[in-house]
């Protein structure tokens, strides 16, 4: 699949260039370097929601039925359908759950990060919130009696212990609470994404939300150790759309607790934006802000039943598409139910890690340079040296007699795994004579030396 081919499946809305307001704070903006370099993340999806293999909350939505229904039987009454979900709390034990492991497996992975929800839009929080009992710690949830029945204590630990940074995915919206989703207001209980009421017409309605929102922040930022990004989803609960949560005031209380955390208000744009997030995306060109491409292994981000999983060449030639561009790549795998991660997801994560083990170099720590993608290569740098990558297209994985790079420098010497090759140079073109016999790889990377 091509990328014209990927993006053509989505349709999913991001900031834009323009919009983007870079921070000042020379803490946000060291957190920033850091997170520019380390260009992969593993993100995960995991709620009680993974029991029925279904689209994360969405299907609680009546506004989104005709896409969020896909693997619910549609003559099951919503109100019916509704109350079923809420008890999915009662049901929720993943007792195969080993944070360690999940762990070990995103550093085999050459993963930077992990990004986990701590809840989605349902409001079912994975951490022992103490504003919320619809939570994994709840005596109504069977894993309360687990060691690690605090998800998100567990497997931040586990994540730092093992070098890797921890982001927080946070939903804004939260269609459990009693102040979004306020009972007695919606006809016929007929909910879309936003409130349940007209927040200008109840503003006491709407700001017992925003404390309520701020507190479970605040708590995350306070007692869970260091955090290096809030992940803010649900783009619709923003000042333009009458849903103002007071958020910058909300991120300074946090950056007293934690200087350095970046934030990411998606979609939203303005100085809680510090970096831009396209979703099950690929931009066809480079940006030049921070940005991060959040892409599925599978078919969605959350655990489906029988899904099929993108290979690891071409997790791989996005990877180095989107680096190229400058951006990063967070990529999301749904955990079980039972709490471990898809058997058929570890081989694939493992080949990636393993080309990155030898790769790496070309990835982590670079910059975009000019003509950042032509063709089948992607090129990035690093201090005086060009990394041209290439990428074998479908059905190959093998390097041709010779390839042809662009560059715009004086090029001193080119090498492939250490050995010197041979080439010549007419411009801004350079040939380059492949040696025989290369064993085969998802992608080749190519050292140029800058004069």
């Amino acid at each position: 699949m091509n990328l014209e081919e990927f993006n053509a499946q989505y349709n999913h809305p991001c900031s834009e260039e323009e919009q983007y307001v870079a921070p000042s704070d020379p803490e946000v903006l060291k957190s920033l370097q850091t997170f520019q370099d380390e260009k992969f993340g593993l993100m995960m999806h995991w709620g009680h929601y993974s029991q029925w293999g279904i689209i994360e909350s969405w299907p609680l939505v009546d506004a989104d039925q005709s896409w969020a229904w896909k693997e619910i039987d549609r003559d099951t009454p919503m109100s019916e359908f509704k109350q079923q979900y809420w008890d999915l709390i009662k049901t929720f034990n993943p007792v195969r759950f080993c944070p360690e492991e999940w762990a070990q497996l995103a550093v085999d992975g050459g993963f930077r990060y992990v990004l986990l929800t701590t809840k989605h839009h349902d409001g079912f929080c994975m951490w022992d919130t103490n504003y919320s009992a619809y939570k994994i710690t709840s005596p109504d949830c069977p894993f309360h009696h687990h060691k690690h029945a605090d998800v998100c204590r567990a497997l931040f630990d586990a994540c730092r212990e093992k070098g890797l940074n921890v982001h927080a995915y946070f939903s804004k919206p939260d269609w459990h609470s009693e102040y979004y989703w306020a009972k007695g207001f919606a006809k016929d209980e007929y909910m879309t994404r936003n409130p349940s009421y007209d927040t200008k017409e109840h503003p006491e309605l709407w700001e017992k939300f925003c404390a309520f929102t701020r507190n479970q922040i605040l708590e995350l930022i306070r007692g869970y150790g260091r955090i290096e990004c809030l992940w803010l989803d649900g783009g619709q609960v923003c000042p333009q759309n009458h849903q103002d949560i007071h958020l910058s005031e909300i991120v300074k209380e946090a950056r007293k607790i934690q200087p350095w955390l970046m934030v990411a208000d998606r979609t939203v744009g303005g100085e809680n934006e510090n970096f831009i997030t396209p979703e099950q995306t690929v931009p066809d060109r480079a940006i030049s802000v921070p940005w991060e491409s959040c892409i599925t292994l599978g078919t969605s981000f959350s655990y489906r039943f029988d899904d099929e999983y993108k290979s690891a060449k071409t997790v791989i030639h996005m990877l180095c598409d989107i680096v190229a561009k400058g951006g990063n790549l967070v990529l999301n795998i749904g955990p079980r139910p039972d709490g471990k991660l898809p058997q058929n997801t570890i081989p694939i994560i493992r080949e990636i890690g393993e080309w990155l083990k030898e790769n790496g170099y070309a990835i982590y720590g670079t910059r975009p340079v000019v003509p950042y993608r032509d063709q089948n290569i992607a090129y990035t740098s690093k201090q005086d040296e060009i990394y041209a990558i290439y990428l074998p297209q479908d059905g190959h994985n093998t390097l041709p007699d010779h390839l042809v790079f662009t560059v715009f420098a004086p090029v001193l010497c080119v090498s492939f795994r250490g050995e010197s090759l041979p080439f010549t140079c007419d411009g801004t073109t350079l040939t380059v004579h492949v040696p025989d016999n290369v064993p085969t790889s998802s992608a080749y990377v190519f050292t140029l030396k800058k004069g």
